[in-house]
């Protein structure tokens, strides 16, 4: 027995009692998170670096420097 604190059988047993609760709570830090992430994603894709990349190497110049 801890004096100055819950077991983990506590903790776990304390969550149970309440598990509707715990799962409403979880499920709405998801769906905040979800709807935060839909908010800031950009509608076009964005590969710019990419396409400089293929662009790049398919132009056959040599923009290291090094001959």
């Amino acid at each position: 027995m801890l004096i100055y604190g819950n077991t983990p059988r506590d903790i776990m047993a304390m969550i149970w009692r309440r598990r509707y609760k715990f799962v409403a709570i979880f499920a709405v830090m998801v769906i905040a998170v979800m709807l935060v992430g839909c908010g800031t994603a950009k509608k076009k894709y964005d590969l710019k670096a990419l396409d400089q990349f293929w662009d790049t190497l398919g132009s056959g110049k040599n923009s290291t420097g090094v001959e």
